[in-house]
Formats: structure tokens, C-alpha cells, sequence
């Protein structure tokens, strides 16, 4: 990792790494003699390498491969790219409605299980117990001791996930279910049943989730309209009448007031629409659009992106939850997108009981024969609406049947910009630069863990990650070091 030297007058503080988000990252911030933030940043410090070493391997291989990028969203991966080598092999109008329905199934439990298990297990600590609240309390367990009926929601909500994950992937974790052209498997009679008898009760859970965040949310309004305040675009796919579709659509950006910037944007031409720039700090990119620089072009995806492109949601308890949340126009507030969530999650229930109900589940081909002569150039896009956000993946097969070159951009890399942006704006509210403290070193986290971020897009923790905040002086000396230790525990160094 290549980092830099701050500037002259300048001292560093270093949150490193920040807790409850999937992967590893620190934070640090610059401040001036005065002690006011002058810039802040959020390292990446993990390098996966997937980019490079996809190139070489079959094609077929792919999509079970690429999910190892992710032990909570591996189901994202494992459709995108199997979205983009349907394109690539000439199959993309011909897989199978059964195919169709069973991926869409599997991306819907996905959707519903990550959400629950972000909701419930990793920011409802800080929402339910108050972000300064004791750390020894603010985890999961603390949600178990103090809220025992909704930590039982939260864990079999996501149970029932991932049980529609096991049945349509084949497994709950780095599944094999989708294949280039379609899938390996249907359901049977008495799994899709089972299923269907669980499901009243989990769509009126996943409405008491709505509610239990919006409650939350409405607790201290001003304080959530000000927290990590900015405003940004927004960018998601939709589908062709402009309702949410969370499986498959064309790209669409809207701006801070709500106006359509670009629409109908073809899945295969997202490179005329986007570009990416990297920073010598961290290893994840910054995406943007083209057309409007990389200053004025960033955006944020997501749930609460999605809620503000989309024009409807196509499941009613849901679509009436989001005329109720944006009754009083374009939402910004990055907290919001926790309750953006819960109405995704609720729409995830909804849209998979009416999957349930199509026979296509449980009978009809399974995948699309490859066409008799080959695409001049095997080359395809797949775009899909991870829990995180827009995720892509862009895959070039050479004549050898290997993948020749391999491009993804994941849903936490399109919202680095807004964390570091949101960082930055809970850093020059509470941080004085004298006075070292784990709740403000917890509402920064706060911020970026809004974003439910994948940093390496690879693993979940439970309750605290050793954390470290240090403030150097502009001379290289330690001024003030807390270490936060795995069980919780606080120690000060260095004054």
C-alpha cells in the first residue's frame, strides 16, 4: 500500500481498521494547527486481485469462482457473471423461463437475508442503544439481551434467506445454481410449499422492520437530516417502465433534486457512461460520469439510490411504504439508507412470494443451448442490483474458451467517493482534534457502515474488531493513541 506524508502543519489521525463492515479498512484524518479537519480518507488495504487471475480460466468456471469475492453477496456475483457470459455465448434472449424464475428466486432470498443481516446484526446496535453508548452493549448480543423479539426477527429473516438460497444455489454459501444460459436445478413441489407456508409470516415481519426504522429514523429527525450531510446523484438499473427491478434493467441516473440525467442506458454500453480513477491510497477506485468529470460526477447506489430512481416499486406493501418515505421529496440523508433497506427487504418478501407461485419453478428447460456458430466477439456485460448497490461485471472470452480479460466494479467501489465524502463531514462536526474518544471514533464508522460497505467484499465480524486511533503532530511525534481491543476494552497511550 503506497501512502503519503502529510502536509507541512498537518497532523494525521489513523482509525485503523474500522469495525462492523465486511473487510478491513482505517481511516485517517488531517488536521491543521487549529485543529480543524482539513482532508479525510478511507484506505482500502486489502488487495483481492480477481481481475487478474479470472484471466486464463474457462468460462464456465466463472461464475462459481467469482463468488469467493464475497461470503455475504456471493449470490450477487454468482448472477452477475453469469448474466454477462450469457451475453458473451449469444444466449441472453434464450434462457428459459424456468431459468429466469429460479435466479430471480435466488437474488430475492439474497437481497432478503443480506439486508436482515446488515439491518439487525450490525447497525441496529448503534440505532436502537445510541451511538455513544456503552461498547461492551452496542453488538448483536446487546440487541439479543435488551430486544430479544427483535434480534429473533432479525436472525430468522435471514434464515429464511438463506434457505432460498440453499434450495436455488444448492448451497447456502457459494452456491452452484446459475450457469452460463440458465441453471443446474428446479425446485420440487414440497420445498416451493414450504417455502410459501413461511411467507406470510416473514412479509409481516419485513413490514415491522420498515416500521421499526422509520420509528428509529423519527426519533431525532434533525440529527439524521445532519449526520454525514451531502448531496449526491443516484444510479441503479430500472426496469423498462421505470418500476424497481433489482434483477435486471438499463442503467439510470437522476440528480440531488430528483431530475432524470441519463436513462435507458443499455447494460453493454456502461463504459460511455462511466469511468474510474485511482488514487495512490487505496486500492479501491473512484467511479464516475463521463460526462461530468470526476469532481462533479460522483453518486452514490444502492437502496438509497434505488428508491429515488425507480419510478414505483412493482410490490404494493412496499410501494406504499416509499410514498410514504419520500412524501416530502428526494431524500439525502445517509442514514435513510437504513430504512431504505428495510422497504427493499420487504419488497424482496413480496416479489418472492409471487415467484412462488410460477409454475415455471418446478418444471420447463433448464438452460439455453449454445448457438450453432459463435458470436464474432464473445464479449458481455451483466449488471445486477446487489444489496449494496449496482454491481457489474464485464468478461471478453478468447477463442480457447478462456476469459481473456475480466472488469468488475462492485457496489462499495461506486459509493467510495460518498463514504469518503461522508466521512469527512461527521470528522469536522465532532472531532475537536484534542480529545481521543471511542464514541466519536464510532460516529465516524457510523457513517461508512450506512453504507453497509464490502470492503474486501469477503467477511462479516461479529461485535468489536481491534481499532486503533492515533494522533500524530506535524513533527512525527504520538500525541494521543486509543486502542479499542477486541472484547471491547479501552487503552490510552501516548499521553
Amino acid at each position: 500500500m503506497q501512502t503519503t506524508t502529510p502536509p507541512e502543519g498537518l497532523r494525521r489521525v489513523a482509525i485503523d481498521p474500522v469495525s462492523r463492515v465486511e473487510g478491513h479498512g482505517k481511516v485517517t484524518l488531517l488536521l491543521d494547527d487549529d485543529n480543524r479537519v482539513q482532508q479525510a480518507r478511507l484506505h482500502i488495504v486489502e488487495f483481492r486481485g480477481f481481475e487478474a487471475f479470472i484471466v486464463g480460466r474457462p468460462y464456465w468456471e466463472v461464475p462459481v469462482m467469482v463468488q469467493r469475492l464475497c461470503g455475504i453477496c456471493p449470490v450477487s456475483h454468482h448472477l452477475a457473471a453469469s448474466k454477462a457470459l450469457d451475453v458473451a455465448l449469444g444466449v441472453a434472449g434464450a434462457v428459459p423461463p424456468t431459468a429466469q424464475a429460479m435466479r430471480r428466486l435466488m437474488h430475492h432470498g439474497q437481497i432478503l437475508q443480506s439486508h436482515a443481516l446488515h439491518f439487525f446484526h450490525l447497525a441496529s446496535p448503534d440505532l436502537l442503544f445510541g451511538f455513544d453508548s456503552e461498547v461492551a452493549r452496542r453488538n448483536i448480543l446487546g440487541v439479543a439481551a435488551a430486544y430479544p423479539e427483535v434480534a429473533r426477527q432479525g436472525v430468522l429473516l435471514r434464515k429464511y434467506g438463506q434457505e432460498i438460497i440453499r434450495l436455488t444455489a444448492g448451497k447456502r454459501v457459494h452456491g452452484t445454481g446459475s450457469i452460463p444460459g440458465g441453471v443446474n436445478r428446479r425446485l420440487a413441489a414440497a420445498e416451493r410449499d414450504e417455502l410459501a407456508r413461511e411467507l406470510p409470516r416473514i412479509v409481516d415481519w419485513c413490514e415491522q422492520s420498515v416500521e421499526l426504522a422509520l420509528r428509529l429514523q423519527a426519533q431525532d429527525p434533525g440529527m439524521v437530516e445532519r449526520f454525514a450531510a451531502l448531496r449526491s446523484a443516484w444510479l441503479s438499473i430500472v426496469a423498462p417502465d421505470g418500476a424497481l427491478d433489482l434483477y435486471d434493467g438499463a442503467l439510470r441516473v437522476r440528480d440531488a433534486a430528483g431530475r432524470t440525467l441519463f436513462d435507458g442506458v443499455d447494460a453493454q454500453d456502461y463504459l460511455g457512461l462511466l469511468e474510474e480513477e485511482t488514487r495512490p491510497w487505496t486500492y479501491l477506485k473512484f467511479p464516475y460520469l463521463r460526462a461530468l468529470g470526476p469532481e462533479e460526477g460522483w453518486y452514490r447506489v444502492g437502496p438509497l439510490a434505488r428508491l429515488q430512481t425507480c419510478d414505483r416499486i412493482p410490490t404494493p406493501r412496499a410501494e406504499a411504504q416509499r410514498q410514504r418515505w419520500l412524501a416530502d421529496g428526494p431524500v439525502q440523508a445517509t442514514l435513510a439508507y437504513h430504512s431504505a433497506r428495510m422497504i427493499e427487504m420487504l419488497h424482496a418478501a413480496e416479489a418472492i412470494g409471487e415467484l412462488l407461485r410460477d409454475d415455471a419453478l418446478l418444471d420447463g428447460e433448464l438452460a439455453a443451448p449454445l448457438p450453432a456458430s459463435r458470436p464474432a466477439r464473445r464479449e458481455g456485460v451483466g449488471v445486477i442490483e446487489a444489496p449494496r448497490g449496482t454491481l457489474i461485471h464485464h468478461y471478453t472470452i478468447g477463442d480457447d474458451d478462456l476469459v481473456s480479460a475480466c472488469d468488475l466494479i462492485v457496489s462499495t467501489t461506486h459509493n467510495n467517493r460518498a463514504m469518503n465524502e461522508s466521512v469527512l463531514a461527521v470528522a469536522r462536526e465532532t472531532f475537536d482534534g484534542r480529545e481521543l474518544s471511542e464514541p466519536m471514533l464510532n460516529r465516524i464508522e457510523v457513517a461508512i457502515r450506512a453504507y453497509d460497505p464490502c470492503l474486501s467484499c469477503a467477511t462479516h465480524a461479529l461485535g468489536s474488531m481491534p481499532l486503533e486511533l492515533a494522533l500524530v503532530g506535524a513533527d512525527g511525534s504520538l500525541r494521543d493513541r486509543l486502542l479499542r481491543h477486541g472484547d471491547g476494552r479501552l487503552e490510552r497511550f501516548g499521553r
